[in-house]
């Protein structure tokens, strides 16, 4: 639903901004791992694409808040930080498909990097409201880049940092260290959430020992210009369906929670041949006799 939503706070968070909107008809709707569309750049801006971000928190206080973090590196997320208190901005949402939930209590999972990690806490909120243990893995290359390692130790039956350069936590990639953290924990099944070339190598560890995967690609939505809506066809990415066949889902709509395995990470920016609606190799050409 597209509805105005009023700035409480913008405030600096290590590396990101966290930004707290007061909008009851999201909160109202929101389920884990859905997202917002948010109008950037005013009136009379050239901005015409929205920037999509997926939701962290969402609260009751003022009839109801969701906050999103964001990293401001573009002329959309630089006015986005600049908003003050009682600042107007369009929004839509809650966009996309949910983080599906276990019916049963069950160890989980959750993996996230850099600021994309944010969506999954109100998940861990959820999963805990149904007797589920949560296991928080939070990587980055620099520890300033890592997101909410105090919440993750303070709500989490467990809480692991890695950074690639050693700067806080484990030094190392989350390939590396994940399948002990996976024994550790005796993970019944993934959530993660986060870049894209963290989120094709989780898929390929959990596949590896059997472990259901659920991937966010909320991440790649908040790096481009996107409707949020399905309509601009800027996030289509190649995802294999119950049938075996290729066919391109857009990440707003289909998404952003996928299935890891199913995700074809190596062919991402591409159509491939074998996808559905896809391009054809063009026929041989026929000689006359």
């Amino acid at each position: 639903m597209q509805s105005p939503g009023t700035v409480l706070t913008v405030r600096q968070v290590a590396a990101y901004h966290a930004m707290t909107l007061v909008a009851p008809a999201v909160a109202e709707r929101f389920r884990p791992g859905q997202f917002l569309a948010i109008a950037v750049g005013g009136e009379h801006t050239s901005l015409l694409a929205r920037r999509c971000f997926p939701i962290y928190e969402v609260k009751s206080d003022y009839g109801g808040t969701v906050e999103l973090v964001f990293e401001a590196t573009d002329p959309g997320t630089n006015w986005l930080a600049s908003r003050r208190s009682r600042d107007a901005v369009d929004v839509i949402g809650p966009l996309g498909r949910p983080f599906p939930l276990p019916r049963d209590p069950a160890s989980c999972l959750l993996v996230g990097g850099a600021q994309g990690a944010s969506g999954l806490f109100s998940l861990a909120d959820a999963l805990r409201r149904r007797d589920c243990q949560t296991h928080f893995v939070l990587a980055a290359p620099h520890g300033a880049q890592i997101f909410g390692a105090r919440s993750a130790q303070r709500i989490g039956d467990s809480a692991t940092v890695i950074t690639r350069d050693g700067s806080l936590g484990t030094a190392g990639s989350v390939p590396d260290l994940l399948p002990r953290i996976i024994d550790e924990s005796r993970a019944d099944v993934i959530y993660a959430a986060g870049p894209t070339a963290l989120m094709s190598a989780v898929s390929s560890v959990a596949a590896a020992h059997g472990i259901p995967c659920q991937v966010s690609v909320a991440e790649l939505l908040a790096s481009t210009s996107a409707c949020g809506i399905g309509t601009c066809q800027s996030c289509v990415l190649p995802v294999i369906g119950d049938d075996g066949i290729t066919r391109m889902a857009r990440a707003c709509t289909e998404g952003p929670v996928l299935r890891g395995e199913r995700v074809r990470w190596s062919d991402l920016g591409t159509i491939p041949l074998d996808a559905m609606g896809g391009p054809r190799a063009p026929s041989s050409a026929i000689t006359a006799p």
